[in-house]
């Protein structure tokens, strides 16, 4: 028997792609936004960071992020699948639980491209990564963050949205802070070698505020889910 699949959840599209000059206005836009005020644990995270790879901006720290970015979509992910297990009975309720797994899953995939985007920089400008900070640090912090997002989720979903909030919103500052402290980067063109499934830029410096636009619009997006934390 064939069976015909009418309609099924469609895959978000992800952030906005911009041009040129809503990249330049992006940029813009966030320098002269302060940052949000950090939390404790956020504080937390972002202190050791600092130490370990310095408060400027590099691809190898902005490759380290990008390995904890993922960490919450992950946990919000893993307990979707709880969620629709424990409301199997009410489908309803378990197929917007799972849209929010969908919604999750996006979110992933489009913080792994700017992974495979940041170390492939690192790679093509011979900057040298050590196991210790570069493999093990990133996994110890982003194990930490992972249990801290499914925790809060659990307790309180508002606070694990809002601390996710705040990673992105240091994020969007750190990458637009580093294109405005390295001019020469809007004369390097793009390699484009994830051009086919992230977009081709004019520049390296167009590329990075692409990726900070995206931080911005996932610190949107759990600003906003803070309003409706929980699937009713």
């Amino acid at each position: 028997m064939t069976i015909t699949v009418d309609h099924r959840p469609a895959a978000p599209s992800g952030p906005p792609k911009l041009d040129r000059e809503q990249l330049r206005r992006a940029q813009q836009d966030t320098l002269d936004t302060p940052r949000m005020k950090y939390s404790l644990l956020a504080k937390m995270m972002f202190k050791p960071v600092d130490l370990m790879y310095g408060k400027k901006g590099s691809y190898t720290k902005f490759a380290m992020l990008e390995i904890i970015a993922r960490v919450p979509y992950q946990a919000w992910e893993r307990m979707g699948y709880w969620a629709v297990h424990r409301h199997a009975g009410r489908s309803a309720l378990a197929k917007r639980v799972f849209e929010r797994i969908v919604e999750a899953r996006a979110d992933q995939d489009n913080e792994q491209w700017h992974l495979l985007i940041m170390q492939d920089l690192v790679q093509r400008t011979g900057q040298r990564q050590n196991w210790l900070l570069h493999k093990a640090a990133p996994w110890v912090i982003a194990f930490f963050y992972y249990h801290v997002s499914w925790v809060l989720f659990l307790a309180r979903p508002d606070w694990s949205y809002r601390l996710n909030a705040e990673f992105e919103d240091h994020a969007e500052h750190e990458y637009m802070t580093f294109v405005a402290e390295n001019p020469d980067l809007d004369f390097v063109p793009d390699p484009g070698t994830y051009a086919a499934e992230y977009g081709r830029y004019r520049s390296v410096a167009d590329l990075l505020r692409q990726i900070g636009h995206d931080e911005r619009t996932h610190k949107l997006d759990s600003l906003e889910s803070m309003r409706e934390p929980r699937v009713r």
